[in-house]
């Protein structure tokens, strides 16, 4: 398992226009092929009165299910360019329909696939994507003499402390990345001369969201 992948953690919409046909792209977080048909049948029922409705989506750690469709389109003008654009972004569990309201010309092979393309990345821009990082939570227990250099530890490589908790001692509950996990304890016990307690508490998955980490579910 990847230690960090891009994933949707909020659909979006997003819609161009290229002589007057207009394509809109609709995006979904999705965990399972049945949810990525069930979304797609939505959007086809949303935009009824449509012509194509193209998808494709990825789901897996190490994109595992990967399916697209041109919908009547030209082959490989429509759900494939989609489909390039997903993996080129390297997002996971994410699936996207472009749905096309044909404007009366014709826009050739290059001009259906600039156009899958850039309606897909525009649904995108205006989705919430994130990076879902692999980490420890780890209890550090402390004295207050040692409590500036550790969070001054902490401070440098940008990590998160989920939790303080201030008695005769401090309790500092901390979320770190996995492949930083050995060089943060061996910083901390060698800035602190080994005065503090550190234990791990259990492994999770984060990102960083509108500006805080938030802990994710599995």
């Amino acid at each position: 398992m990847p230690e960090e992948y891009k994933l949707a953690y909020r659909g979006g919409t997003g819609e161009i226009v290229e002589k007057k046909s207009r394509f809109i792209a609709d995006v979904m977080p999705v965990s399972s092929e049945d949810e990525a048909q069930a979304f797609i049948a939505d959007i086809k029922k949303k935009y009824w009165d449509a012509r194509h409705h193209c998808f494709a989506y990825v789901i897996g750690d190490r994109h595992e299910l990967a399916r697209f469709s041109d919908d009547g389109e030209p082959g490989g003008t429509a759900g494939k360019p989609m489909l390039d654009v997903l993996m080129g972004e390297d997002i996971h569990n994410v699936a996207v329909v472009v749905t096309r309201y044909f404007g009366g010309t014709l826009l050739g092979t290059g001009g259906l696939v600039r156009a899958y393309s850039g309606a897909t990345k525009e649904g995108l821009a205006h989705s919430q994507i994130i990076s879902r990082i692999r980490g420890i939570k780890l209890s550090v227990d402390t004295g207050y003499g040692d409590l500036g250099k550790i969070q001054y530890i902490l401070g440098e490589r940008k990590i998160t402390i989920l939790d303080s908790v201030y008695t005769d001692k401090v309790q500092l509950t901390c979320v770190i990345p996995v492949e930083e996990l050995t060089a943060v304890q061996e910083e901390i016990t060698e800035g602190t001369g080994a005065r503090v307690s550190m234990e791990e508490i259990g492994a999770c998955f984060y990102a960083e969201i509108n500006g805080q980490i938030k802990i994710l579910e599995e």
